[in-house]
């Protein structure tokens, strides 16, 4: 094993993956600067920059995938989705089911989520749920370097369009651009852990759709992904020290959900919270509460969620946010 930080992980994955199929693309706004490794080894008909127009190079990502080639495509932030939206909402995502299995989209889009760092309501969002409530679409937010990497080089083999989210905080790459430009006197909410890890020698695809247990405990679960994962993780160390021993299941992939997973971690403690950075309303939150009821487990259920449009201000956007205080005080009340 070898060590490497978060972004660098996804990087060394995806360099492993072109270096094994020559149909793998990489494209988007600035990608020769922010991939520059990538561009000297594999050259500028694989790394290119496209113009600043999500619609135009996440449209033309879909239709190089349906020629048979296998794209990533990069966008600055999950937020500009919106913008191109059409090409996985009604194009991608629906491909093979209105074809009956004859065309496959397999597109990879790329995109930085998440908040704490200051920077609003339109640069910060999550938007996984919103993006898995899409049936086709395969979604994907790890925490640690070894998933980032093990689950891009799986997201690169899957035949269908796949959308990867890394959180801003766990990103080398992003931090050290937020860290310029005058933003050096802002505290950034980082977690002490996730932003570098042991990765492997050599890549081998992590399984999609497969939750893994980061802390076991009997008390209650603690669900979530992403950073969310580590503020659980510090949570469950002070409800350790208020006598409560909490579980945290990193679910790794919002679609497709490892049920199972998370019905056999909240049928050991009978109490489930879960951390999600998303939006609260019809997100990931309530589909984790409704997969439990409906496996006929009986349990008590809270959530700590984003649940109005995120502040600029950093003091207002704390109290917003998921945060390691109110996942322990949402715990305590729960119990």
């Amino acid at each position: 094993m070898t060590t490497m930080n978060f972004s660098e992980a996804i990087d060394d994955a995806l360099a492993q993956a072109m270096s094994e199929d020559p149909r793998i693309i990489l494209f988007g706004e600035d990608v020769p600067m922010l991939r520059r490794n990538l561009l000297v080894r594999f050259g500028p008909k694989r790394v290119r920059a496209t113009p600043i127009s999500e619609s135009a190079f996440l449209g033309a990502g879909v239709a190089a995938a349906m020629a048979g080639l296998r794209p990533v495509v990069e966008l600055y932030m999950v937020d500009f989705l919106g913008v191109s939206m059409d090409a996985l909402l009604n194009q991608a995502s629906k491909l093979e089911t209105f074809s009956g299995g004859k065309w496959t989209a397999p597109v990879v889009v790329r995109a930085p989520c998440g908040g704490g760092y200051g920077d609003g309501g339109q640069h910060e969002q999550s938007l996984w749920g919103w993006l898995a409530h899409i049936p086709g679409l395969t979604v994907i937010v790890p925490s640690t370097p070894e998933d980032a990497g093990g689950l891009m080089y799986a997201a690169l083999q899957h035949d269908g369009p796949v959308v990867f989210l890394e959180h801003k905080l766990l990103s080398e790459t992003f931090l050290e651009f937020l860290g310029s430009g005058g933003r050096l006197t802002v505290q950034f909410d980082v977690p002490a852990e996730g932003r570098r890890g042991p990765v492997p020698h050599k890549w081998k695809p992590l399984p999609i759709g497969k939750a893994v247990l980061r802390r076991e405990g009997r008390d209650v679960t603690l669900a979530s992904l992403g950073v969310g994962v580590h503020r659980a993780l510090e949570a469950a160390e002070f409800l350790e020290k208020d006598g409560v021993s909490a579980s945290v299941l990193d679910l790794r992939t919002v679609s497709p959900l490892d049920k199972t997973a998370l019905c056999e971690a909240v049928a050991r403690t009978g109490n489930l919270l879960v951390v999600d950075e998303d939006y609260e309303g019809f997100g990931l939150s309530g589909e984790l509460s409704a997969v439990v009821l409906e496996a006929g487990i009986s349990c008590k259920y809270a959530r700590v969620c984003t649940q109005t449009t995120i502040p600029y201000a950093r003091k207002m956007e704390d109290q917003v946010l998921p945060n390691v205080n109110r996942i322990r005080t949402t715990a305590m009340t729960l119990l």
